[in-house]
């Protein structure tokens, strides 16, 4: 272990020791609220380094997201008949090669083909026109101005 030859005098030891002392912090305004802050640091107050949010709650409220439309069970429901509607339309659309069957067979066959089976038609409008009174509706509010 080393061991000094001669005993530090009370001068040498004071000049050290004056150079150790606490230094005032360097500290700049904070960009976004204007107070005080540490250099190169994020502000405590509220938390924004060079105007950009660092918190992480900051973040999520700089980042707000429009809320999600709740869908009502009426549009879903008019959502789901409209499907329907559009697959009852290309099962009809769809053309079948008729197989060699006797004359009552094939009128029979082919009514069913005009007609789908799926759709059940309620009133006598509906009745000309082939629609239920669902797509009635439907019809209705979509020609209606918002």
């Amino acid at each position: 272990m080393a061991v000094p030859k001669k005993r530090t005098g009370a001068s040498a030891q004071g000049h050290r020791r004056s150079k150790w002392k606490a230094n005032k912090p360097e500290t700049t305004k904070c960009s976004n609220c204007g107070e005080l802050a540490l250099t190169h640091t994020v502000c405590t107050a509220c938390g924004y380094y060079k105007g950009v949010p660092v918190k992480l709650s900051d973040k999520l409220a700089a980042t707000v997201k429009p809320p999600k439309k709740a869908v009502t069970k009426a549009e879903k429901k008019r959502k789901e008949e409209v499907a329907v509607e559009a697959k009852v339309e290309e099962t009809a659309a769809e053309t079948v090669k008729p197989k060699k069957t006797t004359a009552k067979k094939a009128s029979a066959e082919t009514a069913a083909k005009k007609t789908p089976a799926k759709v059940k038609v309620k009133s006598e409008t509906a009745k000309a026109t082939n629609k239920t009174k669902t797509s009635q509706k439907i019809e209705k509010l979509e020609q209606k101005p918002q």
